[in-house]
């Protein structure tokens, strides 16, 4: 791309030639050495870039099993530092090797800069779908910190530039929904959808309802733009009759679900959307005078 800035370190243009989809083996250059060459496992330090935060214990005994009958089929990148070597990309293989009880493993010496190998450990798990959202976050976030703007960050890992904003935002959330995205009980649509909601107080109502009824991603977003939490100017209005609209408002805020009414003061219907057998309950025990 003509006049591409670098942002991301020295060389890492190069990174990216044409697609994505590029081998990691293919977007570096090996030192002196040529091709591969065995290494003592023990010689060799994780990368302190490493975007993955965790590693699924079941995939890697699978991998370690693997590794056991047929040994490593490809060689982790790893670059120098002092008398030892330091993980670039393939730190899962270099653990299960480590597991499997292996003295050594193929490796592939290469000149990387320290400021690129955070984006070669990230471009690795984005093709391999790797990362969970918040993990991508944290790892965007540490490319910004080295002077890189999040369209280049989308321009190096194949991504739109939203998405890049999409996952910076998610880290606007306290930790604990963090956590709750890292560990599966939220999605990342759940968490954008929490965002909307700014009072503390209501967001965590709403996280908590999503996590014991099981709500899907869309139910979330229509609970978080009908909570009092969220500015009135993003919510639908299903009327223009100030009189209606306060009714509707105040429901919502009561059923904290979103409410509709159709018609006028003289004649019309009220409608109530729900999510779960759970949810209908909830609602129903509020009306009736039970909750």
């Amino acid at each position: 791309m003509t006049g591409e800035r670098k942002a991301l370190g020295r060389g890492i243009g190069a990174l990216l030639p044409g697609s994505p989809s590029i081998s990691m083996l293919d977007a570096i250059s090996p030192a002196t050495e040529s091709g591969s060459t065995e290494i003592p496992v023990d010689r060799i330090d994780p990368n302190p870039d490493q975007p993955r935060r965790a590693f699924e214990t079941d995939q890697l005994q699978t991998l370690v099993d693997s590794i056991r009958q047929h040994g490593v089929i490809q060689p982790i990148v790893v670059r120098r530092v002092g008398d030892r070597f330091e993980l670039v990309v393939g730190e899962r293989r270099w653990r299960a090797t480590r597991e499997a009880g292996l003295a050594s493993i193929p490796a592939v010496v290469a000149e990387v800069d320290a400021n690129d190998r955070l984006a070669l450990a990230l471009i690795e798990n984005i093709q391999r779908r790797d990362l969970n959202a918040i993990e991508l976050a944290q790892a965007f976030r540490s490319l910004a910190e080295i002077g890189a703007t999040q369209e280049e960050i989308g321009q190096r890992v194949g991504l739109d530039r939203s998405t890049i904003a999409n996952h910076l935002r998610l880290l606007e959330l306290p930790r604990e929904y963090q956590q709750d995205v890292e560990e599966g009980r939220l999605s990342a649509g759940h968490a954008k959808a929490l965002l909307g909601v700014s009072n503390p107080e209501h967001r965590g109502r709403l996280r908590d309802r999503i996590l014991r009824d099981g709500i899907s991603v869309r139910g979330a977003e229509v609970l978080c733009r009908a909570s009092p939490g969220v500015s009135k100017r993003s919510r639908p209005r299903a009327t223009h009759d100030p009189d209606l609209q306060r009714l509707v408002d105040g429901l919502r805020q009561r059923l904290q679900t979103r409410v509709r009414i159709q018609g006028q003061p003289s004649r019309g219907r009220i409608e109530i959307e729900y999510f779960s057998e759970e949810d209908l309950r909830r609602i129903a025990g509020i009306l009736l005078g039970d909750a």
